[in-house]
């Protein structure tokens, strides 16, 4: 009978990492790494405007007639009941549907040295709107949040795709090696969840990393298992040395034994690394201790109302300066039912706007003071908008995917500029009509990628953001 040679201590240990290391590296890089650091900085495929964006994304959808689209005519039609071809009924039913038209809740005003019409919803905002190029003419797919919400994040409203800030950060590596290339403060774990900031098919470390959620003060937001409570630094870079010596140790086999894979196992000592000088860096990036009060009051922080969204966006800021290429700042919550969706109660958008205006107007104004707008986009909307006119004759408005609005700020892009027009209510764009797609190619363009050359090769096809279409703005470009 066969009896095998038994192993010493240095050989089960080597074995068994070498078998561990197998089954983690086919359940967490499915293609292969293409250089021994993924994240390294990547060459553009042209001159870039931009070198980061900011998305402070406002799940749910604010009403465009009640914030940055100006319609007169909804004053002179409020209470009368008009035809409308709404994408929900639409999609029910095969036709529109009568409905009753619904002024907005808040007067509208010229701001800035633009003019721009903007009402008093966001007050705080409207002082700079000279700095924002608004996109009036915007159109999505999806009238429920879930598809929508998906197709603003990944161009898609039902496969698995990678999010958009997965794809940056594929197309352009990181400009910071101690911290990740993209992060979404307070995701919603609905509409989507973890697929809005996830990789889908991209390798593992172009996934967002997720600090806090909804329903978590945004001052106890951490990065999970950042830290080793139980072991001081030198026991953490012993124990690291330890498991890259048997890594590298492997990874010489594999080349001597002529097999495959040695990119991957490169970029899995990578990720090593990488969460080792996290440690180090992060959570000095994250502690806003350091920051002035002057900049805290700017930010809103310390006031009941703005204090959660105001660190969020401050946190945005120290991430941007610290070189993170794509920060998604979310004002959500974990429901199906997001923040802006007011289907019955159109007053409550003015309590969320109460949240966001002062801590957004705050980036901006910082965001300038530090020189940082210049080659940062600082891109503001949800995943669609809503009706002009009362749903179900109440004092709520639906889903309007057909026509809303969106703006930008920062690098690249035309400053106290509007750009297409939804029609005479404020219901369907009819102007200069922007498709999702077309935001997408016009983002990733200001980055210097081309959006139609940023592809991945995945089950047989090459798969981009924007599917088979999407148009570069040219007329909103500076």
């Amino acid at each position: 009978m066969f009896s095998p040679a038994p192993l010493n201590r240095r050989q089960l240990l080597q074995s068994t990492a070498c078998g561990f290391g197998s089954l983690a590296l086919s359940g967490l890089l499915a293609q292969s790494a293409r250089s021994a650091n993924p994240l390294a900085p990547k060459i553009p495929h042209l001159a870039p405007k931009a070198k980061r964006v900011i998305f402070l994304f406002m799940a749910g959808g604010v009403s465009q007639v009640d914030s940055f689209d100006y319609k007169p005519l909804l004053e002179k039609e409020d209470g009368k009941a008009r035809e409308f071809n709404d994408a929900r009924n639409v999609a029910r039913s095969g036709k529109g549907s009568t409905a009753r038209v619904m002024k907005s809740l808040w007067k509208f005003g010229q701001h800035g040295q633009s003019g721009k019409w903007a009402s008093e919803l966001f007050p705080a905002m409207n002082e700079h709107v000279d700095k924002m190029c608004f996109l009036h003419g915007m159109h999505t797919e999806g009238v429920a949040h879930g598809p929508s919400t998906l197709f603003l994040h990944t161009g898609s409203t039902t496969q698995i795709r990678p999010s958009m800030g997965s794809w940056v950060t594929y197309g352009l590596g990181t400009e910071n090696e101690n911290l990740p290339g993209f992060i979404a403060l307070a995701p919603s774990m609905g509409n989507g969840g973890p697929r809005n900031f996830g990789n889908a098919f991209l390798p593992a470390v172009y996934q967002g990393t997720a600090i806090g959620r909804p329903g978590i003060p945004a001052k106890e937001a951490k990065i999970r298992y950042l830290l080793n409570e139980r072991r001081g630094d030198a026991e953490e870079r012993a124990q690291l040395d330890l498991v890259q010596s048997l890594n590298r140790e492997q990874i010489a086999n594999r080349k001597s034994a002529g097999m495959a894979l040695d990119t991957e196992l490169d970029a899995v000592v990578d990720s090593y690394e990488l969460a080792y000088r996290m440690q180090q860096f992060a959570p000095g990036v994250l502690d806003l201790a350091g920051e002035s009060q002057e900049t805290l009051d700017l930010y809103g922080i310390g006031q009941k109302e703005t204090d959660n969204y105001g660190r969020q966006c401050l946190m945005a800021r120290r991430l941007a300066e610290s070189g993170v290429r794509y920060i998604q700042v979310n004002y959500s919550d974990n429901s199906n039912n997001p923040a802006w969706d007011q289907h019955s109660n159109m007053p409550k958008h003015g309590e969320h706007a109460k949240a966001v205006d002062r801590p957004i107007a705050g980036l901006l104004e910082d965001l300038k003071r530090r020189g940082l707008l210049e080659d940062t986009l600082v891109w503001w909307g949800g995943e669609f908008g809503r009706n002009p006119f009362a749903e179900k004759n109440g004092t709520g408005r639906d889903h309007d995917p057909d026509g809303f609005t969106v703006w930008l700020a920062g690098a690249g892009v035309k400053p106290g500029f509007s750009y297409g027009a939804t029609d005479e209510f404020g219901h369907m764009a009819v102007e200069n009509k922007t498709h999702m797609h077309d935001l997408h190619a016009t983002v990733l363009h200001l980055l210097g990628l081309d959006h139609l050359k940023l592809t991945y090769r995945y089950a047989g096809r090459d798969f981009r953001l924007t599917d088979v279409a999407g148009e570069v703005i040219h007329p909103i470009l500076a």
